[in-house]
């Protein structure tokens, strides 16, 4: 079956928008081909910084023909619906259709029209200029003579070309011609820029890839990364030295060459003196470059990776040379902040005020920072107040929250009010991913306690699913009083997640409440610093979706979660036993009479049946019943003696005697008996069971 190519070549791509403008032009195209009736084997989109390629393999050579029935009016009506039927269905006379019979409604016309097929072509050339000029970039643009135009096409760069062929795959293939404001679509493409510039006339994709790739143009973008990672390590290993591997820039260079050139250069050595964290992000913010380690160790060497996209004729020395000349001005406008950083404020007259209010050291240089932030009346959130405003609220929940960790106040309190200073260094005004990072430095330059400065870090953590966890005692608290405060305080302005809409990223705040709790094993009642029940039942949905992750059922975790449960570490630890319970024999027996239990009591309720208060042992007709009786007495003594020592496990256990007893019981006793008095009491015997078995969960939840 014929294949169909397709190249849309233009300036230079964003680096950014090239994955995804290949993958909307690959889904727009065989949509529109499914939706005309053609159907295909495969289909692959390519992209480099200048064109955006589609092989679609195995595709009809014609739609199908289309068979559609179309119910006319009764043989019996007026002349004028009779024509009215004919116009719409395209028939010459009445003779043409035929009549279908209805047993209530009698006779009525039916015409059976077939809708010929159309060439592959013909359905290309018409759905091709529509999803060109409806192309979903994100900030189009017009170009050219055609742009005064109304209705001209807007790209996201001057589209320059386009290649549109189709045929077998040994035989000869064809233009199909189509036009997009004066551009038509032909076999004629381009090469490299510079080492390739003159037209090149392709057949089909096989012999497209290959004339390109003799133009010094890698088409596949996975390729091209795979050329760059491989040829830095080589050139890294060969001075001695390692590649400090970095996935998203790789994808970015990438998407910034069609000819991958990898290249060494190197700035002084004295540079090395600013943190990694900084060089590594100067050098890739500004030059999109790669930074070399010495082999074993973990601080950078000052040797770095560049990606040229032409073979220079003197083998890269002048890119090399262009490329350090900038890097070393960036490094050296980075060794600026992280010394200014280190020195005094000129205005320290005028934060005296914010240093009283939060114990502030002036002498020291992080300490200025957070008095110039609370100064300032940086605004956090206009309904929330200043930074300042937001570090006392923390100050003192965290206070609060250090009583359930077991951390230092002292200390949970200092690396409070330093968490943010650094948000008024130099070094994070130009890299503000660097939160957190910096101000563990600093801290450590004036002297802070280790756990004081890893909180400063640690405290924006996790900040995500796969980010780590704070470990020491003082990060949890403060990164917990950080979290909860963001919570509780857009839950009181009302501004809560919608739908996809999480602009203050509440969930992930959630989440990572939720992974500190579970994972550093805190015990903390939620109700206590989150009041709203709105925000309780966020943080259950956000533990749901947690424990779902981890692979619990989601019938046990709501048999476990109740609307009140604030203790969010018990319930998962429930979850666990209840799963290890479910899983063995014992628990799936002690479920079925459980439920059958439950069930039965529930219906007896909703009909009003009387329900004694207590068990009345004078009314026990059976042994059955006496020893039923017996168990679930013990079993619920054991499992509230367990579940008070937290010790899901054991209760489990205890709650698994009743198996025999309830099976015996159902096997001997008709719960339903004539005696007002006797039913009463078995029913109150069944909500005993009831009773035991939810001090642990809602068994009736429980699917199975």
């Amino acid at each position: 079956m014929p294949d169909l190519l397709l190249e849309l070549r233009s300036e230079e791509i964003p680096a950014r928008l090239q994955r995804k403008a290949a993958g909307d032009l690959k889904k727009l195209l065989t949509d529109a081909l499914v939706n005309a009736g053609l159907t295909y084997e495969g289909a692959r989109e390519y992209w480099t910084p200048r064109r955006l390629t589609l092989d679609i393999r195995g595709l009809n050579t014609r739609s199908a023909d289309v068979r559609e029935d179309i119910k006319g009016p009764a043989t019996s009506a007026p002349e004028q619906a009779i024509q009215g039927f004919l116009r719409k269905a395209g028939l010459a006379s009445i003779s043409e259709a035929h009549v279908h019979s209805d047993p209530k409604k009698g006779d009525f016309y039916v015409a059976h029209v077939v809708k010929p097929g159309r060439p592959t072509e013909e359905i290309v050339a018409e759905v091709m200029p529509g999803i060109i000029k409806n192309f979903p970039w994100p900030k189009p643009m017009r170009s050219g003579a055609a742009s005064a135009k109304p209705g001209s096409l807007r790209w996201v760069r001057p589209l320059q070309s386009i290649v549109c062929l189709f045929g077998p795959e040994h035989e000869e293939t064809q233009v199909i011609p189509f036009e997009v404001d004066g551009i038509v679509a032909s076999n004629i493409t381009y090469g490299h820029r510079f080492h390739a510039p003159d037209a090149i006339t392709v057949r089909r994709f096989a012999d497209y890839i290959e004339k390109l790739e003799k133009a010094k143009v890698v088409l596949d973008a996975e390729r091209r990364k795979q050329i760059i990672a491989s040829d830095a390590a080589n050139i890294a290993f060969a001075s001695g030295l390692e590649l400090v591997e970095d996935e998203g820039l790789l994808e970015e260079v990438s998407g910034l060459v069609e000819w991958p050139q990898v290249l060494m250069g190197a700035f002084e050595e004295d540079y090395l003196a600013i943190p990694s964290e900084i060089i590594r992000l100067t050098i890739k913010t500004n030059q999109k470059c790669f930074v070399t380690r010495i082999q074993g160790e973990e601080g950078l060497s000052n040797k770095f990776i560049l990606v040229a996209n032409i073979e220079a004729k003197d083998g890269g020395a002048e890119i090399i040379h262009g490329n350090g000349k900038v890097v070393r001005a960036r490094l050296s406008d980075a060794k600026h902040f992280w010394t200014r950083d280190q020195g005094d404020l000129p205005d320290l007259q005028t934060l005296e005020a914010s240093a009283a209010k939060f114990n502030l050291d002036l002498k020291k240089p992080l300490d200025q920072r957070m008095a110039k932030l609370d100064a300032l009346n940086v605004t956090f959130h206009a309904k929330l107040g200043t930074q300042g405003e937001r570090v006392a609220r923390i100050r003192t929940l965290a206070a609060e929250l250090a009583k359930v960790t077991g951390a230092d106040p002292a200390l949970v309190d200092r690396a409070v009010v330093l968490a943010k200073a650094d948000l008024r260094t130099e070094a994070v005004g130009e890299f503000p991913e660097l939160q957190g990072l910096m101000g563990r430095k600093y801290a450590v330059l004036q002297g802070e306690n280790a756990s004081v400065a890893a909180a400063i870090e640690d405290h924006w953590k996790p900040n995500g699913p796969s980010d780590r966890v704070p470990d020491d005692k003082v990060a949890i608290t403060v990164a917990l009083a950080d979290k909860l405060d963001t919570l509780v305080g857009f839950w009181a302005i009302n501004e809560k997640p919608t739908g996809s809409k999480d602009p203050y990223a509440l969930r992930r705040a959630a989440l990572g409440v939720i992974r500190m709790l579970l994972e550093r094993k805190v015990r903390l009642p939620l109700s206590a610093v989150a009041s709203d029940p709105d925000l309780l039942a966020f943080f259950h949905d956000r533990l749901k979706g947690y424990l779902r992750d981890l692979g619990a059922r989601y019938d046990l975790i709501d048999a476990v979660l109740t609307p009140d449960a604030d203790d969010l570490l018990m319930v998962a630890r429930r979850v666990e036993a209840l799963t290890a319970f479910i899983s063995s024999e014992e628990g799936l027996n002690l479920l079925a009479g459980t439920k059958r239990a439950t069930q039965l009591l529930a219906a007896e309720e909703k009909k009003g049946t009387a329900v004694a208060e207590t068990v009345d042992p004078s009314f026990f007709k059976l042994d059955a019943e006496k020893a039923l009786y017996e168990a679930v007495t013990e079993a619920a003594s054991e499992a509230r003696q367990a579940i008070a020592g937290e010790d899901f496990r054991v209760a489990m256990e205890a709650l698994s005697k009743l198996r025999g007893p309830v099976d015996q019981f159902f096997a001997d006793v008709l719960v339903n008996d004539e005696d007002p008095a006797v039913r009463a009491n078995r029913l109150a015997l069944l909500a005993q069971i009831r009773a035991a078995t939810g001090t642990v969960a809602d068994f009736s939840k429980i699917a199975g």
